[in-house]
């Protein structure tokens, strides 16, 4: 079951068939069991015909939030554990990464608020101060208000590895920024949670050429996603609920730095492809 947020409604994918729910998307999501209500809910909400359904594919989705902030957790797989060792190690801050990723407790992170937040076909920004920016793919959970997961969509964490390499500290300044992040296509609300083996690819393109490719399954990471939603609603609350990005291990090498026009794919089995251009915020007029 997909729940797509457009601008004529909030529509709902289920065996092929579409569905407007004629509901606030935050009062429609922010429940327990909410793969059961949407299903008991079918005969409540309207099926689109054909030819509005023909309509909706054409139209690319908004991204799946509404008042939700935006989190991340850092070092939860190896590889990324390792960049982050590497970009740090002239700044003396390498070894935090390497004790966090063995430490009880996760690294968490404020990512964004809604608005600054990207939907698919939207443009990503890098900012001008960073000589090394990356994309990161990850699967990121929607969380309710009582702290369980209910839902799944794609990330793009998107990172400024130059400014964090330049000092730990530095963090916010290199993960939070306008349009920093991206979410869609779709919120993915299955019957069961995510399945373990669940595969994340991401391409990047450069004038239609690849210039990065990979691909690597959710099983590889250190930590269990339960777990990183405990922690994150220990000391905070969340009324319309939270997303979470759980963390990437797509690193491209050290030589690799996003370019303007650049287009990033990121494919996460059961939920679809995210795919956004990147370029430098706008000068304000």
């Amino acid at each position: 079951m997909k729940l797509y947020k457009t601008r004529k409604g909030n529509i709902l994918e289920h065996e092929g068939a579409y569905y407007n729910t004629n509901a606030d998307f935050d009062a429609l999501i922010n429940r327990d069991g909410l793969y059961e209500h949407l299903l008991q809910s079918l005969p409540n909400f309207s099926r689109l015909s054909e030819n509005e359904a023909a309509a909706f594919k054409n139209d690319p989705a908004l991204a799946p939030i509404g008042n939700q902030e935006v989190w991340a957790a850092g070092v939860t797989y190896m590889r990324s554990r390792d960049a982050r060792m590497e970009e740090s190690k002239e700044s003396g801050g390498a070894t935090f990464y390497d004790k966090v990723y063995v430490a009880e407790r996760p690294e968490l992170f404020f990512k964004s608020l809604p608005h600054r937040v990207a939907g698919h076909a939207e443009d990503l920004y890098i900012r001008r101060d960073s000589t090394w920016n990356v994309p990161e793919p990850e699967l990121t959970l929607y969380i309710n208000s009582a702290g369980n997961i209910q839902a799944y969509t794609a990330g793009n964490d998107m990172s400024s590895r130059s400014i964090e390499g330049e000092n730990p500290l530095y963090l916010p300044q290199a993960k939070t920024y306008e349009r920093s992040a991206a979410l869609g296509p779709c919120l993915y609300i299955p019957k069961n949670p995510i399945d373990p083996a669940t595969s994340i690819s991401m391409s990047i393109l450069r004038s239609d050429e690849p210039v990065f490719e990979g691909t690597i399954s959710i099983n590889m990471m250190k930590r269990t996603l339960p777990e990183l939603a405990e922690f994150l609603f220990r000391a905070t609350d969340f009324p319309h609920g939270c997303f979470l990005m759980t963390g990437t291990c797509l690193v491209p090498e050290n030589d690799f730095t996003l370019h303007e026009n650049d287009i990033v794919n990121i494919r996460i089995d059961a939920i679809g492809t995210l795919s956004n251009r990147i370029i430098y915020k706008p000068a304000k007029k």
